[in-house]
């Protein structure tokens, strides 16, 4: 299942990512947003086309597999026995944090090498889920668990509903601070290496 997840992923962001820049997670459209790197005008059109998007993956489950789909559970995201709501908002938040660091340092710096963002981003998903998929679901985002919730809902499933602020808290609260702690770590970085050039001589020095 992790697998799947990496090869959609990685189709999605160099299929779609030159027009509409890949955002498959509400979390990271958010957060990308509060750090200046994207309008604050395209996000509700952004976000309700991530919700939409994912209540028409949750119809298609069904089209292809039938109602029964919904009495296995329709793939939604729900805490493990012993979980407690706190504890799954910080083990989203952990997952959250992995990927959008990831996301900050193989997609959205200007530095990094062409070619390798839907490749490692589908891995960091791969190893997240691996993580945390036992313990909450693997959500990592509101918009994959609000899907899958919607459509258990509509066709007379038990939706988690009291549990749909663990997928919204911990990932948006965690996204924000890998944002954060990636700008401080990279634009330190870069003031370094400015500084280091700015007193490296060149073949021209003292001609």
């Amino acid at each position: 299942m992790a697998l799947s997840f990496c090869i959609v992923v990685a189709f999605v962001i160099h299929g779609f990512g030159p027009v509409s820049g890949a955002h498959i997670k509400a979390a990271v459209t958010i957060r990308l947003a509060a750090t200046g790197r994207f309008p604050w005008r395209k996000v509700p059109t952004y976000v309700v086309a991530q919700l939409g998007g994912a209540a028409v993956g949750g119809l298609l489950v069904v089209a292809v597999y039938g109602t029964g789909a919904v009495d296995q559970g329709l793939g939604g995201t729900v805490l493990a026995d012993g979980v407690s709501f706190g504890r799954g908002m910080l083990i989203e938040a952990l997952g959250t944090f992995l990927l959008m660091i990831t996301i900050m340092a193989v997609a959205v710096d200007s530095r990094a090498p062409l070619g390798w963002p839907g490749f490692l981003i589908g891995l960091t998903v791969v190893c997240e889920i691996l993580l945390v998929g036992p313990l909450t679901g693997g959500s990592v985002d509101p918009a994959r668990t609000f899907g899958s919730d919607v459509v258990t809902a509509l066709f007379g499933g038990a939706a988690a509903w009291s549990q749909l602020v663990v997928h919204w808290v911990g990932p948006l609260v965690r996204a924000g601070v890998a944002a954060v702690v990636y700008d401080l770590v990279a634009q330190s970085r870069a003031a370094e290496t400015a500084d280091e050039d700015a007193f490296t001589p060149t073949n021209d020095a003292g001609a």
